[in-house]
């Protein structure tokens, strides 16, 4: 399952992500797990749930993040949901095709690993391509 909440900035993106991030606390089994650019969201995230901060990795585009996810599955099978904060920033750009590419990646992936993801994105729903909004 892919999770895609997508808006121009000051839509509530964030507010709508730890809310469903404190409410899966409750009911998720498995291990949860944010990444994000900087750890701005660090006092309001639920303590049962890894924060990482993207950028001390120095990992630069789309390759960088798959292979980052992927490494993270690896170290630890318990992962149950990977929320991750303004995906356009993880992945260096804006461009609505990279950003459903990686979807779509995302959704195989945690198909066969058994992942749910749920990102934000910086993105005009009214531009967005049909390959973007299928998973909003």
């Amino acid at each position: 399952m892919v999770k895609l909440i997508a808006g121009l900035s000051g839509t509530g993106k964030t507010q709508k992500m730890l809310a469903e991030i404190n409410e899966a606390v409750e009911k998720e089994q498995g291990s949860l797990v944010c990444i994000e650019l900087k750890t701005s969201l660090r006092y309001d995230l639920n303590y049962k749930v890894r924060l990482i901060e993207y950028q001390t990795y120095q990992l630069e585009g789309v390759a960088s993040l798959k292979a980052f996810i992927s490494g993270l599955h690896a170290g630890n099978f318990d992962i149950s949901h990977l929320y991750l904060k303004s995906i356009h920033r993880l992945l260096g750009t804006d461009n609505p095709e990279v950003m459903a590419e990686f979807c779509a990646w995302c959704e195989r992936f945690g198909q066969a690993n058994g992942i749910g993801f749920t990102m934000t994105a910086r993105a005009d729903l009214e531009t967005a391509p049909d390959s973007l909004k299928k998973y909003l």
